[in-house]
């Protein structure tokens, strides 16, 4: 990744936080990262624990946001997640896996669209 995606990416993220504090949630941990990979966000909404991936785009010219969280990732995100569960002896009656999808408008704010239990 270079720096410029580097950059959009956090921009996305701090997006992401902002609406999912607004939403109600209270964000619990960002950019968690073990030998498997990275968990970008997790979130209490209430009783249930969310896992949230976070994709951002500078245009949606190739597909919206959302649509790069292909099986595979959403497989790994479930792997990642039983990682930082047993990592953090957390635990939920309940949990789910979000996507937050973040596009960048010229001169305009980020559109972020949040679809909780995407997978």
């Amino acid at each position: 990744m270079t720096t410029w995606n580097q950059a959009v990416g956090a921009y996305g993220e701090r997006c992401a936080v902002r609406h999912l504090i607004g939403a109600g949630l209270r964000p619990v941990a960002r950019n968690w990262r073990c030998a498997a990979g990275e968990i970008d966000i997790i979130a209490w909404d209430g009783p249930v624990l969310a896992f949230c991936e976070v994709k951002t785009r500078r245009t949606d010219t190739y597909g919206s946001p959302a649509e790069a969280v292909v099986p595979s990732k959403a497989r790994r995100l479930r792997r990642l997640a039983a990682h930082w569960l047993a990592d953090t002896g957390t635990t939920a009656d309940e949990i789910r896996f979000d996507v937050i999808s973040v596009l960048l408008t010229e001169g305009g704010p980020a559109r972020v669209e949040h679809v909780p239990g995407a997978f």
